[in-house]
């Protein structure tokens, strides 16, 4: 197991990414080349050492872009919504299918670029009797793939470098495959047996009316900083053009990820070399399930699986983690965003209460089976990684591949299902 978290793999291929037990910079050579003056061990190979005001000033830029970032992947989200919202609830009509919702929930969520809001049209749509519980859990199960497409536009900002996009798509895809074979797993079990259905049912019975959770939307600090610039871009592009406005909008956030990424790259490889570099490793990078608790705390805080999955891939892209030491993270994460759900849930009135809560339970216990399933038990636990490295490797030698599966994965084969099951 400390194995697959320290990134080794069999044919792994991320050769470059090897020297970071030895506080080396990823793919270059010691620093003055064939000189005998090689840094010590544990410096970081190629490092400069910096003033203290300049390290000072360095994490202060390091800190500015990330929040810079995850108001960027805010502004995207809005953007979408504004965009897509009207789709997603008239898809939802077609949704009884199982097929059809399970399709309606990946592409739903990627029109909005938020599982929480396609889980949340799904559970009204159930509250207002026009989808029984059975339709809204294959919606539900997809929402949980579709709201990985934005880690992945954030791995294109290092498509410029073939190694560096190679780490950050390997990175960033692993969330991918982690939750399309959660799916491949619990969907067939689910129509055949409808064990997440009575689970969550149970569930919901037994402490429906408590109210002995807080409602998170109280306590949302990230969303709280974020807001004043999420909602100045939204009120701005909306005074440029009311039809165009989330256009806009989804293209001011893609320039921020843009502006974002690549400076906070450049920083981290100044930065992070040495007991830095050795810090970040022993909190993420040695122990998978501390990892792993650290991606579900962090998600709680931001309630937001994409914020925190978007945040490491400029890590990963930089060489300062590999894909296997995010994958844990990526993992925590995934469970995390579903505690928000469950909390708001609690604190719901009205006649869909019941039935959104048993939702939420729906969301938290298939994530729970995931992980077991995928990750406690080391039998399925490489294939994700497998995966995502296999798919880094072919994308960085040819880059329309990642166009060809972002847009059939996740865009013409769940329009196809729409249409071809749910319409005709």
């Amino acid at each position: 197991m400390a194995k697959a978290a320290s990134g080794s793999s069999p044919d792994e291929g991320l050769e470059p990414d090897e020297s970071h037990e030895k506080g080396e910079a990823p793919g270059r050579p010691p620093s003055g080349g064939p000189a005998p003056t090689a840094p010590a061990p544990g410096s970081g190979a190629g490092a400069i050492e910096l003033p203290a005001w300049t390290k000072v000033l360095g994490w202060c830029g390091v800190a500015g872009l990330i929040y810079l970032l995850i108001c960027a992947v805010s502004i995207i989200s809005r953007g979408f919504a504004g965009l897509g919202g009207d789709a997603a609830h008239t898809m939802f009509a077609f949704a009884e299918n199982p097929w059809v919702g399970l399709s309606v929930g990946v592409l739903g969520t990627v029109l909005i670029q938020s599982s929480t809001t396609t889980t949340a049209i799904a559970v009204t749509a159930v509250g207002s009797g026009a989808l029984p519980i059975q339709g809204a859990i294959p919606i539900i199960l997809g929402a949980n793939v579709g709201t990985t497409v934005t880690t992945s536009l954030v791995a294109l900002t290092f498509i410029g470098d073939r190694t560096e996009f190679r780490r950050a798509l390997g990175a960033s895809t692993v969330h991918d495959f982690y939750n399309w074979l959660a799916l491949l797993i619990f969907f067939p079990v689910e129509l055949i047996w409808h064990p997440l259905e009575h689970l969550s049912g149970t569930l919901t019975n037994a402490l429906y009316g408590t109210d002995w959770l807080p409602n998170p939307a109280h306590f949302n600090f990230i969303r709280a900083a974020t807001g004043p610039v999420e909602h100045g871009v939204v009120h701005a592009t909306s005074q440029v053009s009311s039809a165009l406005g989330p256009l806009f909008t989804i293209v001011i956030g893609a320039a921020l990820i843009l502006v974002a990424v690549r400076y906070l790259g450049k920083l981290l490889k100044l930065l992070m070399v040495g007991r830095a570099r050795d810090a970040l490793v022993g909190a993420v990078g040695r122990n998978p399930f501390l990892a792993m608790a650290s991606g579900m705390g962090v998600t709680v805080i931001t309630q937001s699986s994409t914020i925190t999955t978007s945040v490491l891939v400029p890590f990963a892209g930089s060489g300062i983690l590999t894909p296997a030491q995010v994958y844990p993270v990526v993992v925590g994460s995934n469970l995390g965003t579903t505690f928000t759900v469950v909390f708001a849930a609690f604190a719901g009135v009205g006649p869909d209460a019941r039935i959104g809560l048993q939702a939420a339970f729906v969301h938290l216990i298939y994530n729970l089976f995931a992980i077991v399933a995928i990750y406690v038990i080391p039998l399925l636990r490489p294939v994700p990684l497998f995966c995502a490295e296999k798919l880094a490797r072919v994308a960085s030698e040819h880059r329309w591949v990642l166009a060809v599966y972002l847009g059939t994965v996740f865009i013409v084969l769940p329009a196809l299902v729409i249409v071809l099951v749910g319409v005709v």
